[in-house]
């Protein structure tokens, strides 16, 4: 499968339609899926789309979100863009584990166990296959950790950086750890 496992301020209301649904290049690459869920009370999907404004930032294209083929989903696939030519360099496929405080698998990390991972693996080499261009790329698997906080009453907006932390539909959303090259193949 390519080269998958190579070691590779304001305020802002969180707003999943503003979210692109395309890559600016290669402008036929991927298209992307609408929400099966909505996004309105869904606390997976609203760390998914605080974990891709994120990365947004960070300079990543988000290719997919939430792709399905038989062997499960793929939240968010990333690719990176060389800064002079605009072409995908590298990809990352990054699965978002967004936990309310006090949970039992450590914020998601134990969620992500070899059996997650080898379905994770499979998923991802049936991504490649049905995108060619992407076939021979650097690929990594990356882990975003989201807490997420139902809001009651007033709501602090100290903390809120638009950035890392967010407020939707009544949650506090804050992106507490994002681990680049998570796993390799099992």
């Amino acid at each position: 499968m390519g080269k998958v496992g190579e070691k590779f301020k304001i305020f802002q209301l969180l707003n999943l339609q503003s979210l692109p649904h395309l890559p600016t290049h290669p402008s036929t690459l991927l298209p992307m899926p609408h929400p099966t869920k909505s996004p309105n009370s869904d606390p997976g999907l609203l760390g998914e789309a605080l974990v891709a404004r994120w990365l947004q930032r960070q300079g990543w294209q988000v290719l997919e979100r939430r792709w399905h083929c038989r062997w499960g989903e793929l939240d968010l696939v990333i690719g990176q863009l060389d800064s002079e030519s605009a072409d995908l360099v590298a990809i990352a496929f990054v699965e978002v584990k967004t936990r309310r405080g006090n949970n039992w698998d450590e914020d998601g990390k134990l969620a992500i166990t070899a059996q997650k991972q080898a379905k994770l693996w499979k998923t991802a080499q049936l991504f490649l296959m049905e995108h060619p261009t992407c076939e021979q790329l650097p690929c990594r698997f990356d882990v975003a950790l989201v807490n997420c906080e139902k809001l009651a009453g007033a709501v602090d907006l100290a903390n809120v950086d638009g950035e890392m932390t967010a407020i939707a539909a009544g949650y506090r959303l804050t992106l507490s750890d994002y681990i680049i090259d998570a796993f390799t193949q099992i």
